[in-house]
C-alpha cells in the first residue's frame, strides 16, 4: 500500500483510504453464511432459511459491520505505514472522487506533538521541607487531647478563650425582634466561630450571670437576607460558664487512643511516624506542582485538539460525580459549560505529553522495586500492613495507580537535580495551611 499523508495544519492530518468493493461483497458474503446456519424464522428449521431472507433482514446489519471492520483494518495499516502517532479518533468520510471497484474515503485526525523541551539549567524551582521537631509532637497531642477534653465550671472569672457558655439572648432590629434573633440556653464554645465576632466579643470577658446589652451589624453577605447589612441590639445572659480540662497525657490515655503498646513514648512515636508521613506527602505534593509549572514552561508544542475535548467531558464527568457524592439533587442535569474545564484540560493533556516524553527520553519508569517500596509505606498507616499490601497486589489496576505515581515522583526527582533549586523551610502551619 503507498499511503498519501496531506497535512492540514500543524497537527491535522488527511488519508486517503480506499476500500476494494469485491473484498468487502465477498466478506459479507461469509459472514451472512454465518448468520444463517442459526438463523431462526418461523415457518422454517433452524439454519434452513433462504438466503434471500438472511440478507433481506441481515444484509444491512451485515454489511455495515463489515465496512467499519475493513475502514479500521486500512486506516491502521495506512497510519503504520506512514509512522503516525494518531491522537484521537479520525474523522472518516466519504471521498470526493470515486474509483472503480473501489470504495473511496477520506480520514482526517490529530498526531501526536513532537514535545520540544528547553534548556533546565535555565529554570528555577522553589523546593520546600519542613522540619518535624518535639514542639510539632507537642502541639499534636494537645490537639488530641482537645478533642477528648471535658467542661468544668469555671466558678466566679470572666468567660474567656475556649470557654464553653449557656446563655439567653434575645435581638431587635429598630425595636422589633426578628425570627431566629432569640434563644433560650444556647451553648456555644467561644472562639469556636459559631458565632458572629461580634457577638462572641461582646459575650467575651462576661462573668455567671451578667448580661449585656450591645449593637451587632451583621454583614453584607449574612445568609439571613432579612437581617443581612441590619444592625441589630442584642441582650445577652450568661446562665452557665465552663472551662475546659484536658485529659492528663499518661500511659492511661494513650491506652484510650488506641496505641498498641499503651505508653506515652508509643503515643509520641506514632504521631511523630503519621506526621512525616503527611509531611511527606504534603511536600511531595508542593514540589510536584512547582516542578511540573516549570515544565510547562520550558516546553513547546501544539496540544492536539481531540486530546483536549476528551479530558474536558472528563472532568465535566468527575465534576459530575463529585457533586452527586456531595448529594446535590440536580447534579445530573446541571449546566456544566465545557469551557469552564478547557484550560484545566489543556494544561493536563500538555503536562500528560511532557511527562510521557520525559519517562522515555530519561528512562525513568517505575521499576517494581519503587512500587513494592511504595505500598509498603502506605500500608504502615494501617492497623494491619500485610492486608492493605494483598488489597494492593491483588489488582492490576491497583498496580497501575500506584505505578503513575512513582513514575511521577521519578519525573519531579529528575527534574530537580537539573534545575536550579531554591530551598524554602515552612513551618508545619504554613505547610498544613493553618498559618
Amino acid at each position: 500500500m503507498t499511503t498519501t499523508v496531506e497535512t492540514l495544519s500543524s497537527l491535522e492530518r488527511k488519508l486517503s483510504l480506499n476500500l476494494s468493493v469485491e473484498r468487502i461483497n465477498a466478506e459479507v458474503e461469509q459472514r451472512l453464511k454465518k448468520v444463517a446456519r442459526t438463523t431462526r424464522m418461523p415457518g422454517f428449521r433452524p439454519g434452513k432459511v433462504p438466503m434471500k431472507f438472511v440478507v433481506q433482514n441481515y444484509g444491512s446489519q451485515v454489511h455495515s459491520e463489515v465496512l467499519n471492520d475493513e475502514l479500521n483494518r486500512t486506516f491502521q495499516e495506512a497510519v503504520k505505514e506512514a509512522d503516525l502517532r494518531v491522537a484521537g479518533s479520525p474523522r472518516i468520510e466519504p471521498g470526493e472522487d470515486q474509483a472503480e471497484g473501489q470504495m473511496v474515503f477520506s480520514a482526517v485526525f490529530e498526531v501526536f506533538p513532537e514535545v520540544k523541551l528547553g534548556d533546565f539549567s535555565a529554570l528555577e524551582v522553589e523546593k520546600v521541607e519542613c522540619p518535624i521537631g518535639e514542639a510539632e509532637i507537642d502541639r499534636t497531642i494537645d490537639i488530641l487531647r482537645k478533642q477528648r477534653q471535658n467542661f468544668v465550671e469555671a466558678g466566679d472569672r470572666a468567660a474567656q478563650e475556649e470557654d464553653r457558655l449557656t446563655v439567653d439572648f434575645a435581638g431587635r432590629i429598630e425595636g422589633v425582634a426578628f425570627e431566629g434573633g432569640t434563644a433560650t440556653d444556647f451553648v456555644f464554645t467561644l472562639g469556636g466561630k459559631q458565632m458572629l465576632p461580634a457577638f462572641e466579643e461582646a459575650a467575651r470577658g462576661l462573668k455567671l450571670g451578667e448580661t449585656k446589652t450591645f449593637d451587632l451589624p451583621f454583614p453584607e453577605d449574612y445568609h439571613g437576607k432579612e437581617v443581612a447589612g441590619k444592625t441589630a441590639q442584642f441582650d445577652i445572659t450568661i446562665k452557665k460558664l465552663e472551662a475546659p480540662e484536658l485529659p492528663e497525657l499518661t500511659d492511661e490515655f494513650a491506652k484510650e487512643l488506641g496505641v498498641s503498646e499503651g505508653t506515652v513514648t508509643a503515643l509520641r512515636d506514632d504521631v511523630r511516624l503519621n506526621l512525616t508521613r503527611e509531611v511527606k506527602n504534603r511536600i511531595l505534593a508542593r514540589n510536584k506542582e512547582a516542578v511540573m509549572n516549570a515544565l510547562v514552561k520550558v516546553a513547546e508544542f501544539d496540544v492536539p485538539k481531540s486530546l483536549i475535548d476528551a479530558e474536558t467531558q472528563e472532568l465535566v464527568a468527575r465534576t459530575r460525580e463529585d457533586f452527586k457524592g456531595r448529594g446535590m439533587p440536580n447534579a445530573e442535569s446541571m449546566d456544566l459549560p465545557a469551557d469552564l474545564f478547557k484550560d484545566q484540560a489543556e494544561r493536563r493533556v500538555r503536562l500528560g505529553l511532557i511527562v510521557s516524553d520525559l519517562v522515555k527520553a530519561q528512562n525513568l519508569q517505575a521499576k517494581p522495586e519503587q512500587i513494592r517500596a511504595y505500598i509498603e509505606e502506605v500500608s504502615q498507616g494501617y492497623e494491619n500492613p500485610m492486608e492493605i499490601m494483598q488489597y494492593y497486589f491483588a489488582d492490576r489496576s491497583r498496580i497501575a495507580e500506584v505505578e503513575a505515581i512513582v513514575l511521577e515522583e521519578n519525573v519531579v526527582d529528575w527534574a530537580l537535580s537539573q534545575v536550579k533549586v531554591n530551598v524554602t523551610n515552612l513551618s508545619f502551619e504554613e505547610l498544613m495551611g493553618n498559618k
